[in-house]
């Protein structure tokens, strides 16, 4: 399952003590196992000791060995913990709730992060900006927490920051795009010159050594948008020494979808790196029908030997920050509310969100203001408009979505979110059958004990409602090779050693889920609902999920790239 080339990941900190020769800390009875390449499950005894898997026996075979802890599998399947490819868990796992309780309820044991930005590394200019834009307390905790992630190995400043914070996943991050750029550039628009883009080669290079996996675009956001084919190219270039992966929220996800996938392959043909494609999609029905002509697009190149692939997460909707219905100009300097406030500027803003024809990916055309539901309202004297959609907001509010739109924006300081439903659920299950397909949640880690306003069901449900509607009721995919997309097919892109696959010696990361009751329960009007079915979750042979109960446990890892160096920073 591994490329090449990768090394042990190696940790933090020491591996927990092993059960005494001849017994275990865990065994694990008399189950169906799945061990994540896709063969077909078998009946099996797992025995763990420490941080790994000891022994992998016929069932039975470990019915009389000591152990401290036994969980009866009998019905269940025991699987490798899901590694969730896109996560967005930065700040939670650096200065909030490490547990990840929505992430470990439906069986993720490892968060890989990174899209378009990092929290590492920053220079002053960015800590400056970064202050100036604090709105709030937990503003004023991120800028405290974030900016101190500098100098040329602050990238692993900021993973060992994630380890000492603990947590109950394993974590690693590919290094933000967004972020390469603005150390180099700030947020001016326009070509990186010769001086930058040697300042985007060098930390792009720390980064690697530092553990990160590859280079993460969001092309589709500012100030990811504003660099040009060329720049990524040469970042391209400065990582393929050391291993990694270009991953990329394209430059178009809608009407130029597919010359946005031309691109994407064309920075890893060029910059000889695989690619990867975040959540692969055709939004607005009129671009549904590409969807096959980018899946022949991407069969043709790796036919040629191009080594490009995708992830997905299984909804027809996605999620953004409502502020994506302006035009990238817009947001350009974080200056958004600014602009927003100026009368004629607002104008021209209204103006082109109403256009059908605009050079940016318009959303909230796409999906049309009837197919955009806004979502995540702090302050109370917002909160009527939760879940609702953009048509019906404009009649509440004795206006058109447009402005409806910027006075919700103006409202709630731009932190409202929105929920864009612009996919096809036959292109959902056509993407899901694709050998090279993967799966992540694209979704932040949340508690529903704490969470405050609506959120994306994937936070909580994406892996259980592949396993359970996809897999058990509709049958898209087969249990063992909806599992092998979830784990080892992860942990093989990424070069990740000794996870991703039930193996002897490997690290116990495993979930034992009932493949006839386990289901997503989040939906989109009431999303903070744990999946039910997933007896168990261990973390490098911790149980951090128990019934449907979080133990509080946090002995998550940190994961990192192939060109790590483990040298000292």
């Amino acid at each position: 399952m591994r490329s090449a080339g990768s090394v042990p990941v190696q940790h933090g900190t020491a591996a927990l003590p092993a059960a005494p020769a001849g017994a275990y800390d865990v065994v694990i009875a008399n189950g169906r196992l799945i061990d994540g390449t896709g063969n077909a499950w078998y009946a099996a005894d797992v025995g763990i000791r420490g941080d790994r898997i000891a022994t992998i026996a016929p069932a039975g075979m470990l019915a009389t060995a000591q152990a401290t802890t036994r969980i009866d599998a009998t019905g269940r399947v025991i699987a490798p913990g899901f590694i969730d490819i896109q996560g967005q868990s930065a700040v939670p796992f650096t200065i909030g709730d490490g547990r990840a309780v929505s992430k470990v309820s439906q069986g993720v044991t490892t968060e890989i992060m990174g899209e378009g930005s990092t929290p590492a590394p920053m220079n002053t200019a960015m800590i400056t900006m970064l202050n100036s834009q604090r709105r709030t307390r937990d503003d004023t905790l991120s800028a405290a927490a974030f900016g101190t992630f500098t100098g040329p190995r602050a990238f692993g400043l900021w993973l060992d920051a994630m380890q000492q914070h603990r947590t109950s996943v394993n974590v690693g991050s590919f290094l933000g795009a967004g972020t390469i750029r603005v150390y180099a550039k700030g947020y001016a628009v326009g070509a990186a010159n010769a001086a930058e883009l040697d300042t985007m080669r060098v930390i792009t290079q720390n980064a690697m050594r530092d553990g990160a996996f590859g280079v993460a675009s969001a092309l589709i956001y500012p100030p990811g948008r504003y660099a040009n084919t060329a720049e990524l190219i040469a970042i391209a270039k400065a990582m393929a020494p050391h291993g990694g992966v270009y991953i990329t929220h394209m430059r178009s996800e809608a009407d130029q979808y597919l010359e946005a996938l031309d691109e994407a392959m064309r920075i890893g043909r060029e910059g000889g790196v695989p690619v990867e494609i975040y959540h692969l999609k055709a939004g607005g029905v009129r671009n549904w029908s590409k969807a096959t002509r980018a899946v022949a697009k991407i069969d043709s190149a790796r036919a040629a030997g191009l080594d490009v692939a995708a992830d997905m997460y299984p909804y027809v909707a996605g999620g953004t920050s409502l502020s994506a219905c302006t035009p990238p100009w817009a947001t350009e300097g974080d200056k958004l509310l600014e602009r927003l406030r100026d009368p004629a500027t607002r104008a021209k803003i209204v103006a082109e969100m109403r256009s059908e024809d605009t050079p940016w990916e318009n959303l909230c055309q796409l999906a049309t203001p009837a197919g955009i539901m806004t979502v995540g309202y702090e302050k109370p004297e917002w909160k009527r408009y939760e879940g609702k959609r953009l048509s019906e907001i404009a009649v509440m509010m004795k206006s058109d979505w447009a402005n409806a739109t910027v006075d919700i924006l103006l409202g709630t300081e731009a932190r409202a979110g929105m929920l864009v439903f612009m996919m096809s659920e036959p292109n959902v299950e056509m993407q899901m059958r694709q050998p090279w397909m993967k799966f992540g949640t694209d979704a932040d880690a949340v508690d529903p004990d704490s969470a405050r306003g609506l959120t994306h069901p994937r936070a909580y449900g994406t892996y259980t409602r592949i396993l359970g509607h996809y897999v058990r009721e509709r049958k898209v995919l087969t249990l063992e090779e909806a599992v092998r997309k979830m784990t080892s097919a992860v942990a093989a892109r990424l070069s990740i050693r000794d996870r991703g696959l039930l193996r002897e010696g490997f690290y116990a990361d495993v979930v034992v889920f009932d493949p006839n009751t386990i289901t997503d329960k989040a939906t989109y009007t009431a999303p903070h609902q744990h999946s039910i079915g997933v007896q168990a979750v261990l973390v490098n042979g911790v149980r951090v999920w128990d019934n449907g109960t979080h133990t509080g446990a946090t002995p998550g890892r940190v994961v990192r790239g192939p060109g790590w160096t483990g040298a000292a920073r």
